[in-house]
């Protein structure tokens, strides 16, 4: 069930949730299930990238591992480009500036960023 403000944002922001489902189904892997299976999971990931907590959490899960066990199911690749395990929210944004050239990151590697702490810290 999506929090009343998810659905609010969704309203506002529905161009944002269909580029985020186009990048997960860009990186899904065909064998992880039928391709309408994997649209629903993309678009259920995408959605709750709206929410105001860490995405497992936005997504009700139990854990930060339970997120990267469904990513890794279902989108192998994303995951793989993900080598560094920054968290999925962001990596997800940042996957979708890259895409569009845009360039956000405050210092030429995530080694010597000051915000390297909000990116790839822990979770609780």
């Amino acid at each position: 069930m999506l929090a009343p403000a998810v659905v609010a944002r969704r309203r506002t922001r529905d161009d944002e949730v269909q580029d985020l489902v186009a990048l997960l189904l860009d990186h899904a892997d065909p064998g992880a299930g039928p391709p309408p299976e994997a649209a629903r999971v993309a678009e259920t990931v995408a959605v709750a990238c709206l929410g105001d907590n860490h995405l497992w959490q936005d997504l009700q899960l139990a854990s930060r591992a339970e997120l990267s066990a469904l990513m890794r199911h279902w989108f192998p690749a994303l995951v793989d480009k993900n080598y560094h395990d920054m968290k999925w929210k962001r990596f997800l944004y940042k996957q979708l500036c890259e895409r569009e050239e845009i360039f956000i990151c405050k210092a030429p590697s995530c080694a010597v960023c000051a915000d390297q702490r909000v990116c790839f810290g822990p979770e609780t």
